[in-house]
C-alpha cells in the first residue's frame, strides 16, 4: 500500500510558477513510477506527466515545455514544476503511483493509488 500527499498548491498569477510536491509512504518509493493528473470543474481528469523508474519523464503537448516533473527517492517525494502558468491550467492536481513499470501512461486506470489532490488557481 502506497499513501501519496499533495502540497505546495495556491494562487498564482498567469505567468507565476508554482512547485507541488507529492510525498509518498513506504520504502519502495524509487521502484514506482509516478505520474501527475489535474481535473478542472466540470472536466475529465487529465494526464499531465509522468516520471518513470530512472528519472525518464513523459509529458503531453499541453505542457511540454512549462512542466517539468523530478522525483528525490531519498525523501520518497516526487515534485511538479509548472512555469508559465495560464488560467487554463487551473484544476485539482493530483499525484498517482503505479506498480506496473512501462505501458501506457495517459488514463487514471493505468494507474493504483492517488493523492487527495491540491488545488492550483490561475489568476489572469
Amino acid at each position: 500500500q502506497v499513501q501519496l500527499v499533495e502540497s505546495g498548491g495556491g494562487l498564482v498569477q498567469a505567468g507565476g510558477s508554482l512547485r507541488l510536491s507529492c510525498a509518498a509512504s513506504g520504502r519502495t518509493f524509487s521502484s514506482y513510477p509516478m505520474g501527475w493528473f489535474r481535473q478542472a470543474p466540470g472536466k475529465e481528469r487529465e494526464f499531465v506527466g509522468i516520471s518513470w523508474i530512472g528519472g525518464r519523464t513523459y509529458y503531453p503537448d499541453s505542457v511540454k515545455g512549462r512542466f517539468t516533473i523530478s522525483r528525490d527517492n531519498a525523501k520518497n517525494t516526487v515534485y511538479l514544476q509548472m512555469n508559465s502558468l495560464k488560467p487554463e491550467d487551473t484544476a485539482v492536481y493530483y499525484c498517482a503511483a503505479r506498480l506496473r513499470v512501462s505501458g501506457s501512461p495517459w488514463y487514471e486506470s493505468d494507474y493504483d493509488y492517488w493523492g487527495r489532490g491540491t488545488q492550483v488557481t490561475v489568476s489572469s
